[in-house]
């Protein structure tokens, strides 16, 4: 489903993509880093084939049951150091980072056709 997704965000013209690991309180063990890791390797593997630059992408791992990482940062995943981002925006790097699901909506770039200077 998560390919699924990627594909079509990209097919839609869907610049920017933030992933969201969801239900890391429910991996064994509880908040794996390990197991975070492992998915984070996969889905770069997968947005990079579909034409997403893996360092743009955000990566939050996030239990929205009990609010991990969503709003404020969670103290069950001490291993989290936190999402970095490099994006492209008018021939100029543009860096973001922060450990929460929020942040990294914060950090999304608004269209460079509807921006006004």
């Amino acid at each position: 489903q998560t390919r699924e997704h990627a594909l079509l965000a990209y097919t839609l013209g869907v610049k920017q993509l933030i992933v969201g690991v969801n239900k890391i309180d429910n991996t064994e063990p509880p908040y794996s880093e390990a197991r975070f890791n492992e998915i984070k390797k996969e889905v770069e593997s997968y947005v990079k084939k579909v034409g997403y630059n893996p360092k743009a992408v955000a990566f939050v791992p996030i239990s929205g049951w009990h609010g991990d990482n969503m709003i404020e940062e969670s103290s069950k995943m001490p291993w989290y150091k936190g999402w970095a981002t490099e994006k492209m925006q008018q021939k100029q790097v543009q860096k973001a980072n922060g450990k929460t699901l929020l942040e990294s909506l914060d950090a999304i770039l608004p269209p460079e056709d509807l921006q006004t200077n």
